[in-house]
């Protein structure tokens, strides 16, 4: 959780305030019917998708997800086209998105795949560079990269068969690779 002074000037004193950022989380106003959305918007579970509150505005930006319970689901990039009710994504020009079986598809074509597979446990974590998007599983990257991603985009997440995954946008369990950080939410000065 983020704070920032603000400090505060009126005719009668000057005072400093501390103000609490909002920090990214799954968005409740952008995911499908059937989802739920729990631990104050850092778990998905039921059926569809749903969008992070905040896009990649950054140059270099990381986050994870904990595969807390495996079925259907997937993970990657959105704009906020993408229909939220539909699994599996990657099935339109709306989302870049890796599957549970590895592979990543843009447009319903397979554009890749890891080298290996997550597995029910595994931390997952996704960088991206508005050049490319590369994968990690446990810390240990993938070197498979998803390129062509274009546009304002969101991290999307996908659950359907009674998959469970746990977002993390801070306080991750590995140390994100050098030069990406956390997204940050913009703010406007006033």
């Amino acid at each position: 959780m983020a704070f920032v002074f603000c400090c505060c000037r009126n005719s009668a004193f000057d005072h400093v305030q501390m103000k609490e950022l909002p920090s990214v989380k799954l968005d409740t106003g952008f995911m499908g019917n059937d989802v739920v959305i729990v631990k104050n918007g850092h778990r998905i579970c039921g059926t569809g998708a749903s969008l992070a509150n905040a896009p990649i505005a950054q140059n270099k930006a990381y986050f994870e997800i904990k595969i807390q319970c495996t079925g259907s689901w997937g993970v990657g990039l959105s704009t906020r086209r993408a229909n939220l009710n539909k699994t599996p994504l990657g099935a339109d020009k709306e989302s870049w998105v890796l599957r549970e079986n590895g592979s990543f598809f843009y447009d319903n074509e397979e554009k890749g795949k890891l080298p290996e597979v997550p597995q029910e446990g595994d931390i997952l974590g996704l960088t991206y560079d508005h050049i490319e998007l590369n994968f990690f599983i446990n810390g240990k990257p993938m070197s498979s990269p998803f390129t062509g991603i274009k546009g304002t985009v969101y991290p999307i997440f996908y659950v359907d068969n009674g998959a469970v995954l746990d977002v993390q946008f801070e306080k991750f369990y590995h140390t994100a690779p050098s030069g990406f950080d956390p997204i940050m939410i913009e703010q406007s000065l006033l």
